[in-house]
């Protein structure tokens, strides 16, 4: 256990929310910027390996930071994931072009794997469960503050100095980040030092890489039908030896006996596919913005802000819920919310007025701020305490698994329906979309051209949001079979 008495727990939990703003801060401001980046360095078809070279890397580093925080301690752990991501951000700000950028991304995903399943271990150390609620909504407002300020501080960024520079901001929070936990959080020597699992680590490693991988590949054109069997077959062999490997395993990397509890199962499947929903929102939503309304990526910023506000509201709210009511009940709340909202983005025409935005993303927020404090705190009380760390890195691996594998399904039918809808229009091409999503370039179309292109952008976003929808009503479904108490 923790050194109580010598750590300072309201610093360490500062640090905390400091590290969870400097993770939120990245993901809100990539996404604001991409269209200038896809601008600037002409890869639309590349965009969203951007977001899903790091959220591959991140996927397969997750699980292992938490069983080595089990096995090790927090505190080196988590120091050491922090310098990485440190690191990787200031060499994606160095980046010069996109393959550079993708390479730096999945460096800078290796780091992030820490941040969040080991600070809500450390939470889960720190405090009681009936205080644990409270915090983990505190560090779930991070995301809210930060996606106040990062759409701001990204748009200003953007439009007045160089994109390049939106990764340099996570260098000095990292930094400091860095000397709060080593300054102020203490551990007892007492860890358990048990044999780590290296074939478990480097079998759910190929497992990963290859299932992620498998999903890129179907969002390619033209489909290369011999890796995709490559990566089905390694998929497939990796993830039986995997398991193979954890039922004899001394300390597993992943244990099995977890997936008998229902509520653990059900409550990191519904924090996949909310977490696939969320990522859909935030970052075609500023495509919307900028491509088919025209608007600055300080505005397109703006457009997701109120969810972020009231994120915190549903964190919060969701602390006190978690103390009287069971987690079924509790998500059925933020499904209400979440569902709403969806319904409410596939029914917008395309020249909807700016400010809609801003209460649908505000519905939306309450229940995002809901449900993922509620699946993160319930996983933890699911299982023993020598397994916290492994529960938090598996619900933190659902959601990254959930947000990789749908921005891959979300890049196939953005692609697919822009080249439908170019191969129908003569004048139009891919060159041009690229154009049409950053506002700067946007002003070079032939203005006779505009309306042509815009539709075939708000056709692509309105098919991501109609299998985004699809997720809630999975995640409803789900849901409703978590019938243990």
């Amino acid at each position: 256990m923790l050194g109580i008495k010598k750590t300072n727990r309201k610093i360490v939990t500062i640090a905390l929310f400091i590290a969870t703003f400097m993770s939120a801060v990245e993901g809100t401001i990539v996404s604001t910027a991409m269209p200038t980046i896809v601008g600037d360095l002409e890869g639309v078809s590349l965009m969203n390996w951007v977001f899903s070279i790091f959220l591959l890397t991140n996927a397969i580093a997750t699980p292992i930071y938490g069983k080595l925080s089990d096995q090790l301690g927090r505190k080196k752990i988590f120091i050491f994931g922090v310098i990485l991501f440190t690191i990787g951000s200031m060499l994606s700000g160095m980046s010069n072009s996109m393959e550079t950028l993708i390479l730096w991304r999945a460096f800078q995903g290796c780091g992030a794997g820490v941040i969040m399943p080991v600070s809500f271990t450390i939470v889960a150390d720190l405090y009681e469960f009936d205080k644990r609620a409270q915090i983990v909504g505190l560090l779930g407002s991070a995301w809210g503050i930060a996606s106040i300020v990062a759409p701001l501080l990204g748009g200003f960024i953007v439009d007045n100095l160089s994109w390049h520079w939106i990764f340099f901001v996570n260098v000095p929070i990292g930094i400091i980040t860095v000397m709060l936990i080593g300054l102020f959080f203490f551990e007892s020597p007492h860890y358990q030092k048990s044999k780590i699992d290296f074939g478990g680590v480097a079998l759910i490693a190929i497992f990963l890489f290859a299932i992620l991988y498998l999903f890129q590949l179907l969002g390619e054109e033209p489909l290369n039908l011999f890796l995709i069997l490559i990566c089905l077959g390694l998929a497939l062999i990796s993830g039986f030896f995997f398991i193979k490997q954890e039922k004899r395993a001394e300390e597993p990397v992943i244990p099995l006996g977890m997936f008998k509890n229902r509520t653990f199962v059900i409550q990191n499947l519904i924090a996949a596919l909310i977490s696939g929903f969320i990522f859909a929102y935030e970052v075609y939503l500023p495509d919307w913005t900028q491509g088919i309304l025209g608007l600055k990526a300080t505005m397109a910023g703006f457009a997701i802000t109120p969810s972020s506000i009231l994120w915190m509201l549903g964190s919060l709210w969701s602390g006190k819920m978690l103390v009287k009511y069971k987690p079924q009940k509790i998500a059925n709340i933020s499904f209400a919310f979440i569902g709403l909202g969806a319904v409410s983005l596939v029914l917008l025409p395309i020249d909807v007025p700016f400010l809609t935005f801003f209460l649908i993303s505000g519905i939306m927020g309450v229940g995002f701020g809901i449900c993922i404090t509620t699946s993160s705190v319930t996983v933890q009380n699911e299982v023993s305490k020598s397994q916290i760390g492994v529960a938090s890195s598996f619900n933190t691996l659902s959601r990254t698994l959930g947000q990789t594998l749908m921005i891959s399904i979300f890049g196939i039918v953005m692609n697919k329906s822009m080249l439908s809808g170019v191969n129908h229009h003569p004048k139009a091409n891919l060159k041009l979309m690229n154009q049409l999503i950053n506002p700067q370039t946007a002003q070079n179309i032939d203005s006779n051209l505009l309306p042509t292109l815009k539709g075939i952008l708000y056709s692509a976003i309105h098919n991501i949001f109609l299998v985004a929808l699809l997720l809630i009503i999975i995640a409803v479904i789900v849901n409703f079979f978590d019938n243990k108490k």
